[in-house]
């Protein structure tokens, strides 16, 4: 009992350090850890890959078609606000620009007459134009956060939004939202005309890839909104957008009667729909000729970009290493539109010290259990289990769980419950080996090995007991030349003799000078083990013929033995001193069990048993009856029986 809590103290201890070892390692959570995990998210958005979206966000895409018919990068803005045109004449809902006009035209009539100092009255101001058009229509610009902390910003001037940030339950001495440190915005003439702009970053994470973007950002104490953010909130004509926080930092975005799950910094994480041109694709050069359907427009919510390679707005996400940037916002608009968001509650830390806690514990508690054969199987099929909840989770429930170090639960927790269970399987081993190694058989070694509730401990059990003496050893003893030739001798019979017990599945208990003690059913249970003890007795009285013709070539004084057998209820198990000890069984079995093997020389005979072990054999042999005795301590008298040999008598002699 006692070694049994020290195992399932010891499992206990390894599950409690395993789980809070990983737990710490979770809080601190290394940066390169992080990327694991969102790499192995990625893997499922692979995995899943493309789903429906929503058929009311457009691109109007700067190709490589139009660049080819229309010419390169810029255009003259005439020509913007001719798409422009064409596009509110289709009835579009809203367009957002992916694009920041940073600069004046250069291409504008009026502007290469004013470098060259000449009239500039009646020719077309391009810029002015494009003002006057994106101010007649539903058009939100694009503009850029600069995020460095650069001694001098490009810009500092900061757009105007018509829309009323509402921040509720903020905490004023924290701020998780990012802080813009300049801006990259239109010309002014372009700026001022528009109804409204929102920021068009895309902060990618360590790895270069964009899983998650802003869609408010903290400039000189006010909070932006993002281009997808507010092409919505001008499309559904909201005013007013609430920042919502708790102690960890933003919690979601209310936009009317819809709220926007973001992180603690106010980022939505973005459920990419597919590759890239998932979305609607127009080319610019066909918005401009006319050349689409109005159906294609009308209603909708229109973006700007480009995927053109040569204007480098190509991204990395978790599908594509190269993503047109305009297409990120027309995923986390539709996001938005269909309110299947991806999101890290408050409680998604807990959820995941949990969740791998749990797999901690069932892992361990399946390893230590099962066949080690099986260990590698049953942790491919508990990542394929896990695998499955966590993407079931991430795409029907939204909610972002760790998906890395629950896997790291399942191996490691596993690898140390083998460990665990090795360390006491080997502990265990040498413990039997060191007791029984030289005592019983290899059949029974194995089975003691094998059979973990073969414990050392006493117990009574029923058990034969052997006893053997040879017979007048002190002669024999003075007639050896010298101590070496006698214990030669003796080891030439005793091997013999103990390989016979052994062979029989018997245990030998200890060597008393020239007699050997053993016995049955201890430690490991053997069937019939009266019977294998007699024919263990009667092969050992046999093997002495053979034993004594060779002692008689070698001119050496011949053996002879006598043995008794005995069984019955004993106390088996571990005795001594805690320095010193042995398995070993005691008990009134034990001593009739020696008394009847001094009393072969009373009766002439090599082989006496009990009427206790004669009636639990099984098979057929020759007996002889020898007496019926009086023993103290019992109120029976005990008949003494000799066995001559195998086989059947035609009756008791």
């Amino acid at each position: 009992m006692k070694q049994k809590l020290k195992k399932y103290f010891l499992y206990l201890l390894s599950i409690v350090v395993t789980i809070t070892s990983l737990t710490v390692l979770y809080i601190y959570f290394p940066q390169t850890l992080q990327t694991f995990d969102n790499r192995l998210r990625d893997y499922m958005f692979v995995l899943r890959g493309e789903v429906p979206h929503d058929d009311n966000v457009v691109i109007v895409d700067i190709d490589e078609t139009s660049l080819k018919q229309i010419g390169q990068w810029p255009w003259s803005r005439d020509v913007l606000s001719n798409i422009l045109i064409n596009l509110t004449n289709a009835g579009v809902g809203v367009v957002g620009f992916d694009i920041v006009f940073a600069e004046e035209d250069r291409t504008s009539p009026h502007k290469i007459a004013k470098q060259h100092n000449l009239a500039i009255e009646n020719l077309p101001n391009f810029d002015e134009i494009f003002a006057y058009t994106i101010a007649n229509t539903p058009t939100i610009l694009g503009y850029q956060f600069e995020l460095n902390d650069y001694a001098k910003y490009i810009e500092t001037k900061a757009p105007n939004i018509p829309a009323i940030f509402i921040e509720r339950n903020r905490n004023m001495e924290q701020d998780f939202v990012i802080n813009g440190k300049g801006t990259i915005l239109n010309i002014p003439l372009v700026q001022d005309n528009s109804y409204s702009s929102g920021f068009f970053n895309n902060v990618p994470d360590p790895s270069g890839i964009i899983r998650s973007v802003p869609l408010v950002i903290r400039y000189d104490g006010q909070l932006y909104p993002s281009l997808a953010l507010e092409t919505l909130r001008a499309a559904y004509g909201i005013q007013k957008v609430f920042v919502n926080y708790n102690e960890l930092g933003v919690t979601d975005i209310a936009l009317g009667d819809l709220s926007i799950p973001t992180d603690r910094y106010g980022r939505i994480v973005v459920n990419y729909r597919g590759k890239d041109k998932t979305f609607k694709y127009l080319s610019a050069v066909d918005i401009l000729n006319n050349d689409f359907k109005k159906e294609d427009i009308e209603g909708k919510v229109v973006l700007v970009g480009t995927s053109a390679a040569g204007l480098f707005d190509l991204r990395a996400t978790p599908l594509e290493s190269v993503f047109p940037g305009v297409e990120v916002h027309a995923n986390v608009i539709d996001n938005i539109l269909q309110g299947d968001f991806l999101q890290k509650p408050s409680w998604v830390t807990a959820a995941d010290i949990f969740h791998i806690a749990v797999l901690s514990l069932l892992m361990f508690i399946i390893i230590i259990n099962v066949n080690i054969y099986a260990i590698v199987f049953i942790v491919l099929i508990a990542l394929a289990i896990d695998s499955y909840f966590l993407y079931y989770t991430l795409f029907e429930n939204g909610i972002i769980l760790n998906i890395l170090f629950p896997f790291i639960a399942i191996i490691v927790s596993s690898v140390i419950a083998v460990l665990v269970n090795y360390f006491f399987e080997i502990r265990q081993s040498n413990l039997i080996k060191s007791k029984f190694a030289s005592k019983v058989s290899p059949k029974v070694m194995e089975d003691l090995l094998k059979n973990e509730d073969n414990k050392l401990h006493g117990e009574s059990k029923e058990v034969t007991v052997f006893f053997s003496d040879v017979r007048g050893f002190t002669n024999i003893s003075e007639a050896m030349p010298n101590a070496k030739a006698l214990i030669d001798y003796l080891n030439e019979y005793m091997e013999p003799m103990s390989d016979i017990i052994m062979k029989h599945e018997g245990t030998i208990d200890k060597f008393i000078g020239d007699a050997i003690m053993a016995y049955w059913n201890a430690p490991a249970d053997v069937k019939n083990h009266q019977d294998k003890a007699v024919k263990a007795s009667l092969e050992q009285i046999k093997y002495l013929k053979g034993l004594n013709e060779k002692l008689a070539k070698e001119n050496k004084p011949p053996i002879d033995i006598g043995i008794g057998l005995n069984c019955g209820v004993a106390v088996v198990g571990e005795m001594g001193s805690s320095g010193r000890s042995d398995y070993t069984v005691i008990g009134d079995p034990i001593n009739l069990g020696a008394r009847l093997e001094s009393l072969c020389k009373f009766y002439n005979s090599r082989l006496n048993i009990s009427n206790f072990m004669k009636e639990n054999l099984k098979e057929q042999y020759i007996y002889r009856f020898l007496d019926l005795v009086k023993v103290k301590g019992k109120s029976q008298p005990i008949q003494i029986w000799q066995v001559i040999d195998f086989g059947e008598a035609l009756g008791e002699l």
